[in-house]
């Protein structure tokens, strides 16, 4: 599965992330100018989360895939603050206005669709795999993937062009005491979170042990199935949720569905949550991607219907119009996107942020956006790269100042895989 490498290669590559990690200067060849693809939007309403305006919609199964634009048809709080949060400084320098993304090497071939990206202490990244439920361990400076377990229970829906399987992964912010993966997976009837031990003394491909569900129900169909998840600078876990086709679920607060999450390590809704449950944003059609820029602002990646896909900087207790809305919009109680894009060029999965600026993956726009920020808004156009060369993009996340994995999907059910396919690039960026 994993490339192999020379030990001139390695000992190169060992360089370059060193470099990305000090965030020193390189030069990077490849760069496109901003598209019009793209715009930003300007002032946009907001709502105060005790009083979110009422909702009256009709359920309706007619929506649009999230992934390719084709139409197709809790307990109170009781745990404690995690024991080990980190702090975000109160400010962050903005991202310069435009940029380029070089490809360094592709680390790891032949992944079914890899989805999720977590960083570990140590500096390796695991990487979750859709379709065959399986984790795996991705050595960055050697390029050697090796693989820690499987996920009981998961369920894939691929063969129906569906969105379901092992989702997004995430690490304890305590793992070097608990050693704890979380894991975002469906089953055949809904989507789940789960802790899950992970015992480095077993043998390979068997390290994991038996999840220990922390919360059930999340709504699960065909498509729209959410699945990022990410623990914050607050230390408590996020969870982004898709309406599962249901659009009037986004809406109701009393659903899992269409929302955006956040918990203790117990699953229980984090103290500080504006509903007192595990909701922390709503008005969601399907959030694939959640980052933090260095002053602790939540920035999530959006797919829209028929118009708008989106950025949003997500704010507790807000209201984010779906499905009353979808891109920008001035009705009275919603928040609407910090910039927006058309399906064709965009259905973003995966945000990281570095350099001040937020990097998109593309699925159907088969690109890496570059979106620099200025505090809470963009500061110039989203320029975008790698356009059209490695395929649908899934994933990102940031392992140094400078540098990204980037993962490929091309074998999720859309299109036919190439050669390789699917790949975990490592990416310079400027």
């Amino acid at each position: 599965m994993a490339t192999h490498t020379t030990r001139t290669a390695r000992t190169a590559l060992a360089a370059a992330i060193a470099l990305g990690l000090t965030g020193g200067a390189v030069t990077a060849c490849s760069s496109a100018p901003p598209t019009t693809g793209a715009t930003t939007a300007g002032p946009s309403s907001t709502s105060s989360p005790s009083s979110p305006p009422a909702a009256t919609v009709a359920t309706t199964s007619a929506v649009t895939t999230s992934e390719t634009g084709a139409t197709t048809r809790t307990p109170p709080a009781t745990s404690s603050r995690p024991t080990t949060p980190t702090s975000a400084p109160p400010t962050s320098a903005p991202g310069r206005p435009t940029g380029t993304a070089t490809v360094l090497r592709t680390l790891a071939t032949g992944i079914d669709v890899p989805w999720g990206l977590a960083r570990l202490p140590d500096g390796t990244v695991l990487v979750s795999a859709r379709d065959t439920y399986q984790i795996s361990r991705l050595d960055v400076a050697a390029g050697r993937l090796t693989r820690v377990g499987t996920v009981p229970g998961v369920v894939s829906n691929v063969a129906q062009q569906g969105e379901a399987g092992l989702l997004g992964i995430a690490v304890s912010p305590a793992f070097t005491r608990d050693r704890l993966v979380y894991a975002y997976y469906s089953t055949s009837g809904d989507n789940r979170i789960a802790a899950i031990p992970w015992d480095q003394s077993a043998p390979t491909g068997r390290q994991l042990g038996t999840p220990r569900v922390l919360v059930r129900g999340i709504p699960h169909n065909v498509h729209h199935n959410g699945g990022r998840i990410a623990f914050g600078p607050d230390g408590y876990l996020y969870a982004t949720t898709g309406e599962a086709q249901q659009p009037s679920l986004a809406q109701d607060k009393g659903s899992l569905g269409g929302k955006i999450l956040r918990m203790t390590t117990a699953g229980r809704p984090a103290p500080g949550n504006p509903f007192d449950t595990l909701v922390w944003s709503y008005g969601h059609r399907n959030v694939q991607g959640i980052a933090w820029d260095a002053a602790g602002r939540l920035w999530a990646s959006e797919f829209g219907d028929h118009s708008e896909d989106e950025l949003n900087l997500i704010r507790p207790g807000r209201n984010y119009g779906w499905p009353q809305t979808e891109g920008r919009t001035s009705r009275a109680g919603v928040t609407g996107p910090v910039a927006q894009w058309g399906p064709p060029e965009d259905s973003p999965s995966g945000i990281a942020i570095a350099r001040g600026t937020v990097w998109m993956a593309a699925l159907r726009g088969q690109r890496l956006w570059r979106i620099p920020l200025d505090g809470s808004a963009t500061a110039a156009a989203p320029q975008d790269l790698l356009v059209g060369r490695y395929g649908r993009l899934r994933s990102v996340l940031a392992v140094g100042a400078d540098t990204l994995l980037v993962t490929t999907s091309n074998r999720d059910g859309r299109q036919s895989p190439g050669a390789g396919d699917d790949r975990i690039l490592l990416v310079r960026v400027t």
